[in-house]
């Protein structure tokens, strides 16, 4: 192969950064300008030039003699995966996205992985990485190529001055009102996405603050002394409200939840992320959205140690990837381990009703008012046939593969709304045991219910979820909540279930779960807020 001079290898590898994994980027580009037209053309072309130019720059810095060619190389794999999953699932990179790939656990990230990413990687990753290792480089003596990286950096960054002077009036309105596309430019994105993600993990709180110390049991408790309470929260995972039959959608998906007597549907809930890692912490604190970061949230105690704090036991089951922190200080059971043979767990996965199992006979044997928190395997994709029982797949033909460029929209619909038809089952079910239980036990029992983040399945050209909060659709945003009580909670609490039933098509969202949960239980303290209580307004003697 003939030797190439260093500053020209580095020109090339910025031009093939620039064209090879920016689809995404591009695509979105060329609709914030205004569509693709040919009086655009100066534009899409004098923004080429200021990327590569900038990618030249920053490559140039690096450009030395056993350095250069593992940089690209670690570049080019990073940047072919990271271009797979933005075109075939139309997600972008933030850190929030690095955050789900790294705290998956192995049976997410597999469904994740298939033959169409292997192509992708080898054709955009391997290939070119085994071409840069072989291709010869001629470098020149070291002040020579000191004064010529010089030039080269201080040469590009003032062409791209000039660019951007020139081309001010196009892009200034397109970047400001498009902020996604610093998601989708590729291989910057990874650096930032993975440099947030890194900072937010290391900064390590030197003490985890108290919430709520002053908790304590309201005037309505003395009305049924001696009577237990037994409250499920079940935090959904993936489901969105618009295909819960409930919310109005076509197909009945909801069967048995419409038939619950008592069951009060909110229609309009947003989420507080489009991800679990952010969602599950974030509905856990009394933050809200607005005032949420990874760091605030991890850094104090949260709505689980507020009712420990008020004399509550408190059990996080889980069948999902764990609770991202949000349950480290309270009792903990993994319900995921797959047993095969013991229904409901097959060779891989146990399904969601696991985490009913025992749970009657813990409520007969609990000596104190027991919260139980229930995180569902629920609606996670892309395997969406793997999440529900055999007898459950009502709607069809379904999608059966990861790849779900191989599948019709219709058939990745179809094994979508099965998971929420297995869902309405789960969920029924379990308002069935605490109905009983407040039936044959004496226990006053509710149930609510919410989801992290909803789901992309096509529209927009999105699948999956984690898009960056400002521009994820209302498919990831717009999540169902649902409320259950026992007629002895009700009369407990002196709840009005008119009055509730009356809210339900006002806005709402997971900043009310917090205080709610706790407004429903009668739980003073300094951090309840009663404008987020949804039940204030409806609780007499509030």
């Amino acid at each position: 192969m003939p030797r190439i001079g260093a500053p020209l290898f580095t020109l090339g590898a910025s031009t093939f950064l620039v064209l090879a994994y920016n689809a995404s980027f591009w695509k979105t580009f060329f609709s914030a300008t205004g569509g693709l037209r040919l009086g655009n053309l100066p534009v899409y072309l004098g923004a080429f030039a200021a990327l590569v130019l900038l990618f030249n720059a920053v490559l140039t810095l690096v450009n030395f003699r056993f350095v250069i060619k593992p940089v690209l190389i670690a570049l080019f794999l990073g940047a072919s995966a990271a271009s797979y999953f933005m075109n075939h699932y139309g997600v972008a990179i933030d850190a929030s996205m690095v955050q789900n790939v790294v705290e998956t656990d192995a049976r997410e990230a597999h469904e994740l992985l298939g033959w169409q990413m292997l192509q992708t990687v080898t054709l955009l990753g391997i290939l070119p990485s085994l071409i840069v290792w072989r291709l010869p480089l001629h470098f020149p003596p070291m002040r020579r190529g000191l004064v010529l990286k010089v030039g080269t950096v201080a040469l590009s960054l003032l062409a791209i001055a000039g660019l951007l002077m020139l081309l001010f009036k196009t892009l200034a309105p397109a970047v400001r009102e498009h902020r996604e596309l610093r998601f989708l430019l590729t291989p910057t994105n990874m650096f930032q996405a993975t440099h947030g993600y890194l900072r937010r993990k290391w900064a390590v709180p030197a003490v985890i603050a108290p919430l709520g110390t002053d908790a304590s049991r309201g005037s309505k408790w003395a009305a049924s002394p001696g009577r237990r309470t037994v409250t499920v929260i079940v935090a959904g995972e993936t489901a969105r409200a618009m295909n819960f039959s409930l919310n109005g959608y076509g197909r009945q998906t909801n069967p048995l939840l419409a038939a619950q007597p008592g069951l009060i549907n909110f229609r309009n809930v947003s989420s507080c992320g489009t991800a679990t890692a952010v969602s599950i912490p974030c509905v856990f604190s009394n933050l809200g959205r607005d005032n949420y970061t990874a760091d605030k949230a991890g850094s104090q105690e949260d709505l689980l140690d507020v009712l420990r704090h008020g004399g509550f036991d408190v059990l996080w089951r889980d069948n999902n990837s764990g609770c991202k922190g949000t349950c480290d200080r309270v009792q903990y059971q993994d319900m995921s381990l797959a047993q095969p043979g013991t229904p409901p767990c097959g060779a891989e996965e146990c399904h969601d009703e696991r985490l009913l199992a025992g749970l009657r006979q813990m409520i007969r044997d609990a000596r104190k008012d027991l919260v139980i928190v229930l995180h569902q395997k629920g609606s996670h994709g892309p395997e969406y046939s793997k999440r529900y029982p055999a007898a459950f797949e009502k709607f069809g033909p379904v999608c059966r593969t990861n790849e779900l460029e191989e599948c019709s929209r219709e058939s990745i619909v179809a094994a979508y709304d099965n998971t929420i038809l297995y869902t309405d089952f789960v969920l029924s079910k379990a308002i069935d045991l605490l109905r009983a239980a407040a039936a044959e036990d004496g226990v006053d029992t509710a149930m609510l219910y919410f989801s992290d983040h909803g789901e992309s399945l096509g529209e927009h050209n999105m699948y999956l979820h984690g898009a960056p909060y400002i521009i994820a659709p209302a498919e990831q945003t717009h999540v169902p909540m649902m409320l259950w009580l026992s007629d002895g909670f009700r009369e407990r609490f002196r709840i009005d279930y008119s009055c509730l039933a009356a809210r339900t098509p006002q806005p709402f969202s997971h900043d009310n779960v917090f205080h709610t949960v706790l407004g429903m239980l009668n739980v003073s303290t300094a951090v309840y807020n009663p404008k987020l209580d949804i039940i204030h307004p409806c609780s007499r003697g509030s």
